[in-house]
């Protein structure tokens, strides 16, 4: 029988059960391998102390500290009995206590003066911080040690895990080195040349230094090394996914001179941007070659996205194809098959009346149609007369036929996983080509890692026609007056006979409130109500402000029929203020609304608001957008929101976005798989070592596509697709 690989053997024939149980349940960790990638979060030094000062509340820490002094106290008629020892790091000070029997070793141990690590939860009693019951562990230095033990101890890291409840970062560093051995036997997946060209450490070395350095520079030596892993291994299984796509026969799609695309630029009232016309030109270059185009396209809202992607789809009707555009919600749908229709007048009456001779059909496919208008549509797609459909994931049932099927636009990506968009694709007679729209910016780095096997383009710039949006905080708490003044305008706007929308970030009932009972922390009770709902504002408004004025509400648990209605009449003018929760974030097109007002701004994120304000300023008229909050001005939230007042630049503020945010949200829900394969890379800062290593994986790829050569590679890709293949590469 073969011999298990060192790396592969389970933690419980070498930890025992119970340690490997917690391990395996609460941190994930199964093999010695898994345990040897579970990198310490920082170091202490012996001679530096954790900030006692900065102590999360309800957080389960480790603090490396100094006991100040320690004593106990009677209760109960001298029948209770309580330790409190206070500990201190220069920062801070804070209480510990033991209770009953289980404060006579502490009490023994914990003198004045002795040094520990202490682990526990935060809590507060009293007005204070306190560890309740913490597991402590002494650090030597006794008084017979000689001074140089002492010396060479005090300059020593100490490695502290992300530990958990019953698992403490001390037994974890135990638990690492019994398995550290095993680190000799970790096969190295960077090519030789590869490593040897970078000067990386190899990594059994790289191991044994992130585990147990003995200065800073070990600690560098080996981060950057697990970093190249990381993204190399991941860049390898995007490149190879492209490469494979690349395999792919598809059927080249070139518009017809004089035909249907050549008719629809010729009655277009206005002249495409040259962002427009340069992502053109690489989609149409893409569309004309016989394997599948995979290409991502980022624009603002309002840069003209569904432009272009309108021209990429009469480029193929030209050319005998079909195409059909996914949008993620029916409201969404409707919208684009209103607005493509609009723009393509009677060329979308294909066959029909009064339509054009090189017009096509345009229809609409959604789950909650009518069964005679989703028969007609059905009809209409497998006949080849509808040469653009769009619709909901509807399009993606068994039932759904089409004559042939040249390319799929999928709206919103981060709103559709990858089972749907192949689902779609296995409808052509061959793989169609593939154009992923997102309004959302995303930094170069995120696509690299989260769309790296997509191609990617940008519309950088605003059409003509498109007005600046004026941005303002508007500090409620400081200055009432502002917040008074903020009504006004939009009484201004709507007296201009524009429209405004009050965004609000709950709905305001009981269920709300329900959802709302999760803890709070220390920062959410100093300055704590619940956030504003939209029920509540709307009366206030109703009353007060803006009465007298048309106010509707919108929000995600109203029927669809009542949504659609309340958007259909705000659309057509008949609603002056809407006040709504986030549903409006995505694709709601209104150019008569000019103004925003975002109540208790600082709940949404830099890229949320960034989206919503892209809402107003649609049309003609110059949109305001107002950021109401109540944070003090000094705090992180406000510099936030001071961030999205000054810039247009939806990148920009991506990145100032990612940079505040932790890394595991960067992903964002969508791709949460590649968060258990990332442990060291993190995707911001790390720009040039994903660049450099998606260069080195193309290269390594194009030469030698099955790894052949490269076992080593090969093992360690298989071991990243095994755990996360259905969760994230194939979200790409």
């Amino acid at each position: 029988m073969d011999r298990v690989p060192a790396l592969d053997e389970p933690l419980k024939k070498l930890l025992g059960g119970p340690t490997a149980k917690v391990m395996a349940e609460q941190l994930d960790l199964h093999t010695v391998g898994d345990l040897l990638h579970h990198y310490p979060r920082r170091y202490e030094e012996r001679g530096q102390l954790t900030k006692l000062a900065e102590l999360p509340l309800d957080e389960d820490v480790t603090v490396v500290a100094q006991v100040a002094d320690a004593r106990v106290h009677t209760f109960n008629g001298g029948r209770g009995q309580r330790l409190e020892i206070t500990i201190t790091d220069g920062s801070g000070r804070l209480q510990l206590v033991f209770f009953g029997r289980g404060i006579h070793k502490p009490h023994k141990e914990l003198l004045p003066g002795s040094r520990a690590m202490f682990a526990g939860k935060v809590s507060m009693f009293n007005r204070r911080l306190q560890l309740a019951h913490p597991t402590y562990a002494k650090l030597g230095a006794d008084s017979d040690e000689d001074g140089e033990t002492v010396d060479s101890w005090a300059g020593a890291l100490i490695p502290i895990y992300p530990a958990c409840k019953g698992l403490e970062s001390w037994k974890i560093a135990k638990a690492v080195d019994a398995v550290l051995p095993s680190a000799q036997e970790a096969v190295d997946p960077l090519p030789e040349s590869l490593r040897e060209g970078r000067g990386f450490v190899p990594l059994p070395e790289a191991l044994l230094k992130v585990h147990r350095p003995h200065s800073k520079d070990d600690v560098e030596d080996a981060r950057q090394r697990l970093k190249w892993d990381e993204a190399f291994v991941l860049q390898v299984a995007l490149a190879r996914r492209r490469y494979a796509d690349a395999q792919l026969p598809a059927v080249a799609r070139r518009p017809a001179p004089g035909g249907l695309l050549d008719a629809f630029d010729a009655k277009l009232p206005f002249t495409l941007t040259d962002g427009q016309q340069n992502v053109s030109k690489e989609i149409f270059d893409d569309l004309a070659t016989e394997h599948p185009m995979h290409r991502l396209l980022q624009g603002e809202v309002g840069s003209g996205k569904t432009m272009v992607a309108l021209r990429a789809m009469l480029a193929v009707v030209d050319s005998g194809g079909q195409a059909a555009m996914l949008a993620p919600t029916e409201v969404l749908a409707q919208q684009h098959h209103r607005s493509i229709t609009e723009m393509m007048g009677e060329l979308a009456e294909g066959g029909m009346l009064g339509g054009s001779d090189l017009g096509t059909k345009v229809v609409l496919l959604t789950g909650s149609m009518g069964m005679p208008a989703r028969r007609q549509a059905l009809l209409d797609l497998v006949t080849g007369e509808a040469g653009i459909v769009i619709g909901t994931h509807a399009l993606i049932e068994d039932k759904v036929q089409f004559h042939d099927l040249g390319l799929v636009v999928v709206d919103e990506q981060h709103r559709f996983g990858v089972e749907q968009r192949d689902a779609l694709r296995g409808k052509g007679k061959q793989p169609p080509h593939l154009l992923v729209m997102t309004a959302t910016p995303i930094p170069r780095t995120v696509a690299m890692t989260v769309f790296g096997d997509l191609e990617t383009s940008v519309l950088d710039q605003l059409p003509a026609g498109r007005s600046p949006i004026a941005s303002h905080v508007v500090p409620a708490q400081d200055k009432p007056h502002f917040l008074a003044r903020a009504w006004e305008r939009v009484r201004e706007e709507v007296g201009k006979g524009h429209q405004a929308y009050v965004v609000c970030p709950r709905i305001g009932d009981d269920e709300d409130e329900k959802k709302a009972g999760k803890k709070k922390s220390a920062e959410d009770e100093a300055e704590k109500r619940p956030p504003l709902a939209v029920l509540d504002i709307a009366d206030q408004l109703t009353k007060g402000p803006l009465q007298g004025l048309r106010i509707e509400v919108l929000h995600g648990r109203m029927q669809p029929d009542d949504k659609d209605d309340v958007m259909r009449r705000f659309a057509a003018g008949e609603v002056d203020v809407l006040v709504a929760t986030t549903v409006i974030e995505v694709g709601v097109n209104v150019p008569n609304a000019t103004a925003m007002v975002i109540m208790d701004a600082d709940r949404f994120g830099v890229s949320q608001l960034h989206q919503l304000r892209g809402r107003v300023g649609r049309g003609s008229a110059p949109g305001l957008c107002l950021l109401v909050t109540e944070m003090p001005e000094a705090s992180a939230a406000r510099a936030r929101l001071g961030a999205v007042a000054a810039t247009l630049d939806g990148f920009e503020l991506s990145r100032i976005d990612l940079e505040q945010r932790r890394e595991g949200d960067v992903l964002g829900q969508a791709q949460s798989g590649v968060r258990s394969s990332l442990r060291m890379l993190a995707v911001i800062e790390d720009e040039e070592v994903i660049a450099a290593a998606r260069e080195e994986a193309v290269a390594v790829v194009s030469q030698d596509p099955d790894l052949e050569n490269l076992p080593a590679l090969r093992t360690a890709l298989d071991a990243l697709l095994d755990k996360d293949r259905e969760q994230y590469l194939d979200k790409g």
